[in-house]
């Protein structure tokens, strides 16, 4: 992701509510339309397609060889003549929409979403959702340093700007951290970027604001950079750090197109070659972008000269950084995730999933009075439209993650004590004294959050971390090295005091019984193993931890919903840390004996794999 790009979503925020945003918060999103009466769509030739500021626009582009539909493009091919206009301004957008000038929307599915029940109200106009054009990235929660996990943002402000996709991306966060938007107080801006009234400026005036939304060049400016912590040098924010990137979140920001239902009914054909026209340009784009990142591509670079001749260059000042960071910008999702999204039982990311979603959000948050909703795109992906004019169509996902690239990152993480700047929410299961096998009959809603955050963070990994008790360790150190004569022991039983060599030595601080163990302090007593009784604790602590991988993924299946077990890393943590470090009874033991999940922002370089990778 480029600093210097005028970010993706820049344009759609600060331009598609106009100069209605500063009044909307949280109101109907038919006050912002007005009454506008529904009309025919009577022009066909060419039809006006919207497009917004963002990189799967690009394929839109390319497929009709700029804003009129030009000869030897994909589009002209398919025998269609598109006038593509800029819909940045989304409240326009659905005017147009109702009104007949357009039979399209485009935009994000919750932006869409939050004008359901205005397009919705009519049965021509009612929304049937056509195609998923991308996954988006580029959009950060940044924190204060006091904001651990997703968890610790109940009771506290987050600057959020009105309208757009962080409003969906803030929901999709609650939700993780199994908070509400009660359990938070929002801050309204009018603007994303740019002003004082804007969440990262906002953020930074307001020491009490604990958490804001930022584009890519705004976070770099309030952090040093997505895995950096601002130090308070170069304007940045001393301790502020991204929380949730959809850099990881990858699966929270559907960019779609949608389709008066009218004109769908009467055009099928034209909306099969659209939608086949545009998925052809994905791959095309996609196979133009690996050789010009390889070897150098003239037509691409003309896509990107086009990008920037129709953005113009106060958005894409320069075609080889910009337009191209733009396109780096977003996952396209091809045919392979089109036939997932809109037909792929029981997906987590699918079509009802974000449907239901988005109208929670609409209706609950007060955008909608009515849960109107999208139709799906009811198209025969398994026709020749699709299957003989498209040459990338099995794009399946497979395992995304380096399995030993992941452990050794999290291994470092945990011995640097950064391991904690890396989660964005953990939470833990107990277990029983000898207990082996975990069943979903016991731990079925853990699991299913697994399943959940796995497939909307699907560029992060979750740890699972098993524990165990030291009361063993420590029961044959104190045996071992008072039989040594290196430890002793003063005072009444449950208020023992101890001394090692003669200098005090506190059985309450793990990481020196630990070091002292490691070190062969309390080794040479054969009935008193300290070091081999640790090492066991160890090796079951890991044994836990892979049984409830394998419970997860045996989950999962039973489910049958697709999981990408790579996603999960068992590790085993063994004594080092207790929630009780020398307990003093069985009910305080039992909470060390836990199983701990932690959801993990993790470096690039640890996966081998995006969604659909064709």
């Amino acid at each position: 992701m480029n600093v210097k790009l005028v970010a993706a979503r820049t344009a759609i925020l600060v331009l598609a509510f106009g100069m209605f945003v500063c009044a909307w918060a949280e109101k109907p999103f038919l006050d912002l339309v007005g009454n506008v009466p529904v009309g025919e769509v009577t022009q066909t030739a060419p039809v006006t397609v919207p497009y917004i500021t963002w990189g799967g626009d690009v394929a839109t582009f390319y497929a009709n060889g700029g804003l009129a539909t030009a000869p030897g493009s994909i589009f002209k091919a398919q025998g269609l003549n598109l006038k593509l206009t800029a819909g940045d301004d989304f409240v326009q957008q659905v005017r147009d929409y109702l009104a007949g000038k357009t039979p399209f929307l485009r935009g994000t599915f919750h932006m869409i979403g939050l004008a359901s029940d205005v397009i919705g109200a009519d049965p021509r106009t009612k929304g049937v959702c056509i195609l998923q054009m991308t996954w988006s990235a580029g959009d950060h929660m940044v924190v204060r340093p006091d904001i651990k996990t997703v968890r610790d943002l109940k009771g506290k402000a987050v600057a959020l700007q009105q309208g757009g996709p962080h409003v969906g991306m803030l929901d999709d966060v609650l939700k993780t951290g199994q908070l509400t938007w009660d359990d938070i107080q929002v801050v309204w801006t009018r603007d994303l970027n740019g002003t004082p009234d804007s969440p990262p400026e906002v953020f930074r005036a307001r020491t009490d604001v604990a958490a804001c939304f930022a584009i890519t060049p705004d976070m770099m400016g309030l952090t040093g950079g997505l895995q950096n912590t601002g130090t308070g040098a170069e304007g940045t924010v001393k301790g502020a750090r991204v929380l949730v990137s959809t850099a990881e979140m990858s699966r929270s920001i559907a960019d779609v197109y949608v389709c008066r239902k009218d004109f769908y009914d009467r055009n099928k054909d034209l909306i099969v070659k659209f939608v086949a026209g545009y998925l052809k340009a994905c791959e095309e784009l996609v196979d133009l972008k690996k050789q010009y990142e390889s070897k150098g591509s003239p037509r691409y670079v003309d896509v990107l000269r086009l990008t920037q001749s129709i953005y113009g260059e106060k958005v894409i000042p320069t075609p080889e950084v910009d337009a191209h960071g733009l396109i780096s910008d977003c996952t396209f999702v091809g045919y392979p995730g089109n036939v997932a999204f809109f037909t792929q039982k029981d997906n987590l990311s699918g079509f009802d999933a974000f449907q239901k979603s988005a109208l929670d959000l609409a209706v609950g948050r007060g955008y909608a009075k009515n849960r109107a909703g999208l139709l799906p795109s009811g198209l025969d992906y398994s026709a020749p439209a699709f299957t003989s004019y498209l040459t990338k169509i099995e794009g399946a996902r497979g395992e995304r993650f380096e399995a030993e690239a992941v452990a050794k990152e999290i291994e470092e993480l945990s011995a640097g004590g950064a391991l904690d700047d890396r989660t964005i929410v953990a939470f833990t299961i107990n277990f029983d004294a000898n207990q082996t096998s975990f069943s979903a009959d016991r731990y079925g809603s853990e699991y299913q959050r697994i399943v959940e955050l796995t497939n909307k963070y699907g560029n992060a990994v979750i740890a699972i971390r098993g524990h165990a008790d030291p009361t063993k360790t420590l029961y044959e150190l104190v045996k071992a090295g008072m039989v040594k004569g290196v430890l002793k022991r003063s005072g009444a039983a449950g208020a023992y005091a101890y001394s090692l060599n003669g200098k005090p030595f506190d059985l309450s601080r793990t990481g020196d019984v630990v070091k002292m163990v490691e070190t062969g302090s309390f080794d040479g007593v054969a009935e008193h193993n300290a070091r081999e009784t640790m090492q066991a604790a160890l090796n079951l602590s890991l044994k836990r931890a892979e049984a409830v991988r394998d419970s997860v993924i045996e989950y999962a299946k039973a489910k049958g919903v697709q999981f990408d077990k790579s996603q999960i890393q068992p590790v085993g943590v063994g004594i080092r840390e207790p929630f009780i470090a020398k307990p003093s009874n069985m009910e305080e033991a039992a909470t060390n004996m836990r199983v701990e999940f932690r959801l993990l922002r993790i470096q690039a370089e640890a996966a081998t794999k995006s969604d659909f990778d064709f």
